[in-house]
């Protein structure tokens, strides 16, 4: 294994010393010990892949020096339209170092959102031609693959990539943990929505934990599954999922269960809604300030206005809750039932050890709520 520490001073020894990505589950190690590390204008946690890739263009520009971004490889479309549109060397030509983690690797066995994307990694790094080389879990082998690395990118003023597989980085516990403040889990949040939802009602839960816990909270309660779509891949893009449905199915409502990052990642899609304007569609963002599936690290969720964002984007009723009594109370209201609707709610970070995952397939999961709609 490698430990995130050395492999990050082998970034700093060659000049590296800015960062921008996503967290992903195979990098949380390494993306704890840069969180832990470097200073904090040096070291973003971007809206997302695309983003980060702006950043470090920017501060390429600024500085003269090669940036490194970082992502599951689930973000590498994120990336894509930037890096060919303008870090490019037929373009802009920005030096930059990419570091992907590796989900859905063939042969090794992961969820099904990642398969696909696992197949065709390393297929889009030749295609849009960003030389790569999978990282060796030795420490041994790490100083020749980043001198041929960083050559490559000084000599073509261009981009080359680390694709990280699974159990690639040794364990590193993130210390500046900033604790996040809340009188309620996730969990219990969702389980306060599901329960005051009549049985017409459709859910659209985001990627992560969310779904997760939806998931088990309707095998707790026996109630089937066959009312949810849980939007296993696709980050940031459940809103849109919903949206569409609200208004071909006006005559039931539809619940957004969406995180604070994910809404973030793909915040523009807010704008839809409130354009849109659909009375029977209630967007929850449950707001824990954390990429809470991806080994927690921050989000600017609890930075930032969530709820000003919505009346901005055109959302009629707008609402931020901090308890059960809270929420309760909301769900209740005429107005949630009545006017499109935004619901903030503050949770805490963290899940049940035991929290298991979808039994279903997507297939299956897909043909069901569709059966459910008609």
């Amino acid at each position: 294994m490698i430990r995130p520490s050395y492999f990050y001073d082998l970034l700093i020894k060659n000049g590296t010393d800015f960062f921008a990505g996503v967290p992903d589950s195979l990098l949380k190690n390494l993306c704890a010990y840069i969180t832990d590390n470097a200073p904090a204008e040096n070291h973003i946690i971007s809206a997302n892949e695309g983003s980060a890739t702006g950043l470090a263009t920017g501060y390429h520009l600024a500085t003269g020096k090669i940036p490194m971004i970082y992502m599951q490889n689930s973000g590498e479309g994120n990336m894509i339209n930037p890096l060919m549109s303008i870090a490019d060397p037929d373009v802009y030509s920005i030096p930059m170092l990419i570091v992907i983690g590796w989900r859905g690797e063939p042969g090794v066995h992961d969820e099904p959102q990642h398969v696909k994307q696992g197949k065709v990694t390393c297929e889009l790094l030749d295609a849009m031609k960003v030389p790569y080389e999978v990282l060796s879990d030795n420490e041994a082998e790490l100083p020749s693959q980043f001198e041929k690395a960083y050559k490559y990118i000084k000599e073509n003023n261009a981009q080359y990539a680390f694709v990280i597989r699974k159990g690639t980085f040794d364990d590193y516990t993130l210390k500046n943990n900033i604790p996040v403040s809340g009188n309620m889990s996730r969990e219990q949040a969702i389980e306060k929505i599901m329960l005051a939802a009549d049985d017409k009602t459709a859910f659209v839960s985001t990627t992560g934990m969310i779904s997760r816990e939806l998931y088990e909270l309707r095998d707790k309660y026996n109630m089937g599954h066959d009312r949810d779509f849980l939007t296993v891949g696709g980050m940031g893009h459940a809103s849109q999922i919903a949206l569409s449905i609200a208004m071909q199915k006006k005559d039931r409502a539809v619940f957004c269960v969406d995180g604070d990052g994910a809404s973030i990642m793909q915040m523009g899609g807010m704008a839809t809604i409130g354009a849109r304007r659909p009375s029977n569609y209630v967007h929850f963002v449950l707001n824990n300030g954390a990429h809470d599936s991806v080994g927690g690290q921050p989000t600017v969720g609890r930075e930032i206005d969530l709820c000003k964002i919505a009346q901005g984007c055109g959302y009629e009723n707008v609402i931020k809750v901090s308890t059960l009594e809270e929420l309760d109370a909301v769900l209740k209201q005429e107005d949630t039932k009545q006017k499109l609707t935004f619901i903030e709610v503050l949770v805490t970070k963290g899940a049940r050890k035991d929290l298991g995952r979808p039994k279903s397939t997507p297939v299956e999961n897909k043909n069901a709520l569709m059966n459910f709609l008609k």
